[in-house]
């Protein structure tokens, strides 16, 4: 209560000194476009703190999009100018570095957050002040709710929630289930209401429920009350930080049902962090690297050729982001913030890495693919697809997602 109340009156400081901007400095794309200026773009994410790791693959995802954009020629000649600022992983840095953003640097579109809270709390200031905001990867249901300024290009927790938890009961049979919570995440309380609703109308039980903290270490007491009640499956609907400790803590109180949660359990790190742990566990994500699909494939080679390593799903939704963002400036007749509202709004078709992206009169993506990946061998591998807008395909080997990209895309499920 008191981490909210502190967010609520930041958004609010915020508000009263920001206000409008002046004219010249929300010009700073749009006057700046005027006499060929480079069009200024803020993003906000966790390039440190607990979850850094979300923050720079969005980054990396952002700034290879845009360097391509502006490779090809920019947005009717112009450039398009990332200007990147670190909340630190903390919802009241989030309502600061987009206040800066708007203020001081005139921004016409912002791009960001992954985490939930996170674009929770910055979304009014965008909304005030008429400047469009993008999550790349938020999938709480309030944050587009925040204004008609607010987009996201990914599913919902009203989507992946049940599914996962339709997933656990028909396709695991699992009949027993318990759920660690973390109470402080509006990302992880939100899906555990989708959870715990499907799993119950699926013919499951709920037999144990536990919550924490993001940032605890010690889940001892949380998973020995779980372990009393002997379930078939865990629901985690957590981010991977705290998944990867809470799975090792559980192998050594000696519980072995499997883990299922959501895309927050998405990095490089969480087998990094959990190991041995989280085999034969199950999460929710927004792509598979392996996918043989030409736009997925190009996408995939080349982030490989520019840092290094393959891209996690949240370097291509950050990389889609700011191709729609761009397409809509293509688009749109001037930069202003209501014409560039409108013009990300009237998004269709567009094929983007993590599926085809259309947005829907609450600007949130309509028909999204869900990936269910699984920890098998100590390696992520695709379990099934589920895409609404593609027919049934039957059932193929999981790819690893160490391999290189020339594996099978799964079971495709409507």
């Amino acid at each position: 209560m008191r981490n909210k109340l502190l967010i609520s009156l930041t958004v609010a400081l915020s508000v009263v000194l920001l206000g409008c901007p002046p004219k010249s400095e929300t010009a700073g794309g749009a006057a700046g476009a005027a006499n060929g200026g480079d069009i200024l773009v803020g993003e906000y994410g966790s390039l440190t703190g607990p979850q850094a790791t979300f923050g720079q693959s969005t980054h990396n995802g952002i700034m290879m999009a845009a360097d391509e954009v502006n490779a090809a020629g920019g947005i009717n000649g112009r450039k398009i100018k990332i200007l990147t600022e670190d909340d630190q992983s903390k919802q009241e840095e989030a309502v600061t570095a987009v206040t800066k953003l708007i203020s001081q640097n005139g921004v016409v579109a912002v791009l960001g957050e992954v985490a939930s809270s996170a674009s929770i709390a910055a979304a009014p200031i965008c909304q005030m002040n008429k400047v469009p905001m993008i999550t790349p990867s938020s999938t709480n249901p309030e944050v587009t709710k925040k204004g008609d300024y607010i987009f996201r290009m990914c599913f919902i927790d009203t989507y992946q929630g049940p599914i996962m938890a339709q997933f656990a009961a028909k396709d695991l049979k699992m009949k027993r289930a318990a759920i660690l919570t973390d109470i402080k995440n509006d990302y992880s309380t939100g899906l555990t209401v989708s959870i715990e609703e499907t799993f119950k109308a699926a013919g499951g039980q709920i037999v144990g429920k536990q919550s924490y903290s993001n940032g605890d270490s010690d889940f001892r007491s949380q998973l020995t009350a779980i372990r009393t009640t002997n379930p078939d499956v865990i629901f985690i609907p957590g981010y991977y930080t705290d998944v990867g400790q809470i799975a090792s803590q559980a192998r050594d109180l000696g519980m072995k049902a499997p883990f299922v949660g959501g895309d927050g359990w998405e990095s490089p790190k969480l087998l990094e962090i959990g190991g041995k742990s989280l085999e034969g566990s199950f999460y929710a994500n927004h792509y598979f690297y392996a996918d043989p699909s030409p736009v997925v494939r190009n996408f995939v080679e080349r982030y490989k050729q520019r840092y290094g390593v393959v891209p996690d799903a949240l370097a291509a939704l950050g990389y889609d982001a700011m191709k729609v963002l761009a397409d809509s400036m293509k688009r749109a007749a001037k930069l202003d913030g209501p014409t560039l509202r409108d013009a990300i709004a009237a998004t269709k078709g567009f094929d983007g890495v993590t599926g085809v992206i259309t947005l829907g009169p609450d600007r949130d993506p309509i028909g999204k693919k869900i990936i269910i990946e699984e920890v098998k061998n100590g390696q992520l591998t695709l379990r099934s697809t589920i895409d609404p807008g593609a027919s049934a395909a039957p059932a193929a080997a999981p790819a690893s997602a160490t391999s290189e990209p020339t594996a099978t895309s799964g079971t495709t499920t409507q």
